[in-house]
């Protein structure tokens, strides 16, 4: 599951169409959905359209799962961070060293942590290969030999049309290697797939995990796109075909030390919860109802039916089902969260706050909640709030400097207490950061005249006017 899975294209057009467009697609094909986020962050500084999800309790389990096989590759000084995109299907991909990319169906459907834990291992492999800027050069010597043999194809078919050999096919000519190459290309991707388990295997064994959930998450795939590839052609896949990748991958778990081991109870608890929490969040309620019905008293079910009753139903009600859910967790600081968020979309800021402070108070990494807050303390349109707010979403950009929503509240915040200098400013880097670059040198420019010239708010207004597009 790399990064240009599914995403080396051949369009259907006429063939010297084809041969000029042969390769040279090499981007992240994903069909935004609509965005509901559990915490009302938006994508920071990625693609645009691309809908991500952010959430303080999810992203930290995230990272608990992926520390460990960070560290095992030697890549945990690399600040490496997992994105949820809010794509019901099964995926997971990598971009750059920067980020692994985890399709929020992925969470849903994987039943225990080893499973997610698996996928976070397969692609942490694809990042210790160095795969992707090896795959960028593959890709670049693709296309130099592409439109080098389109040239040559298309010499070829000009000669001998002018020396009269009619039985010539100059389209022949150009595609033939054209798609030796492509399938040159594809093999590499192939080989990359087949390293990228290996080495996810290999960091599982070295941080003594089981293997098995990486195997049977494959295992299900395969079942799932077995008859889709039954006429395939093994020379025409980005990936190994399906029966010969599991194959081999369930040989290199089972021989790996921790084959049997389960995962902890407690952890599993955690992955309960997040499931509980994705689905109240981007399910209709209907849906929730009949996957948590009232008969589950587990507290993920429980979990689940309070949010879908504060999104869909009686807020009343639901922050009587939050109570009680905080009463059995009286240190779970996702609950406070989720009474603040609920509080406060429902109109009730000055009630939010309170909830919201315990849970910055509980959370290991609390920026967002921060934001969250901050947002709160700005609808109460009061000078001494705005205060709090802009000291509150300080401490939230120094650890989030890419938030949109950050500055967002933080230009609000600035604009209750009367300075339009550091308003405008916040906005500016906020258009900035959604890469809105026409807006953000507007803003900034009008930031410029507010400050004094050489201060450090007008230097920074003035990196963004000179700034390149991203």
């Amino acid at each position: 599951m790399t990064e240009a899975e599914s995403t080396i294209k051949v369009r259907r057009t006429t063939p010297a169409a084809r041969a000029l467009a042969l390769l040279t697609a090499f981007a992240v094909a994903l069909v935004p959905t609509a965005a509901v986020a559990p915490t009302p962050s938006r994508a920071q500084s990625l693609p645009p359209g691309l809908p991500v999800i952010r959430d303080a309790e999810i992203e930290q389990l995230l990272r608990d799962y992926t520390q460990p096989i960070l560290r095992a590759a030697g890549l945990a000084q690399q600040n490496v961070q997992v994105t949820i995109i809010n794509d019901r299907s099964f995926n997971a991909f990598v971009m750059d060293g920067r980020r692994i990319f985890i399709n929020a169906g992925a969470l849903v459907d994987a039943k225990v942590p080893n499973e997610v834990i698996g996928v976070l291992a397969h692609e942490t492999g694809h990042m210790a290969g160095g795969h992707l800027s090896r795959l960028r050069q593959q890709l670049a010597n693709a296309q130099a030999a592409s439109i080098i043999a389109m040239i040559l194809g298309l010499g070829g078919a000009i000669a001998a049309s002018r020396g009269g050999a009619g039985g010539g096919n100059p389209a022949a000519a150009i595609l033939g290697p054209q798609e030796t190459i492509r399938r040159s290309l594809l093999s590499y991707q192939r080989a990359q797939e087949e390293q990228a388990d290996r080495a996810g295997v290999k960091f599982l064994a070295a941080t003594g995990q089981s293997a098995k959930g990486m195997s049977d998450t494959f295992r299900r795939l395969s079942d799932q796109i077995l008859f889709a590839a039954q006429n395939a052609d093994p020379y025409m896949q980005s990936h190994p075909m399906p029966a010969e990748r599991v194959a081999a991958l369930e040989i290199l778990a089972k021989n790996s030390p921790n084959w049997d081991k389960k995962d902890a109870p407690e952890l599993q608890l955690r992955h309960d919860m997040m499931r509980a929490k994705l689905t109240g969040f981007l399910d209709r309620g209907d849906t929730v109802a009949r996957r948590y019905p009232p008969s589950d008293t587990s507290l993920p079910a429980r979990y689940a039916r309070a949010i879908a009753t504060y999104r869909h139903a009686d807020l009343r009600v639901a922050i009587g089902q939050i109570d009680g859910l905080i009463q059995a967790q009286p240190n779970n600081p996702y609950f406070y969260e989720l009474k603040g968020q609920a509080l406060l979309e429902g109109g009730k800021p000055a009630e939010a706050i309170a909830p919201l402070q315990r849970a910055i108070q509980l959370a290991p990494q609390p920026a967002l909640i921060q934001v969250l807050l901050a947002q709160a303390l700005n609808a109460l349109n009061a000078p001494k709030s705005a205060d709090e707010a802009v000291t509150l979403l300080r401490t939230a950009l120094a650890q989030e400097p890419e938030s949109v929503d950050g500055y967002l509240q933080l230009a609000m915040a600035y604009g209750r207490k009367g300075d339009l200098a550091q308003a405008d400013l916040a906005s500016a880097l906020a258009a900035f950061m959604r890469g809105d670059q026409k807006t953000a040198r507007q803003l900034a420019a009008r930031a410029k005249t507010r400050f004094p010239i050489g201060s450090p708010g007008w230097v920074k207004a003035d990196d963004i006017i000179s700034s390149k597009s991203q």
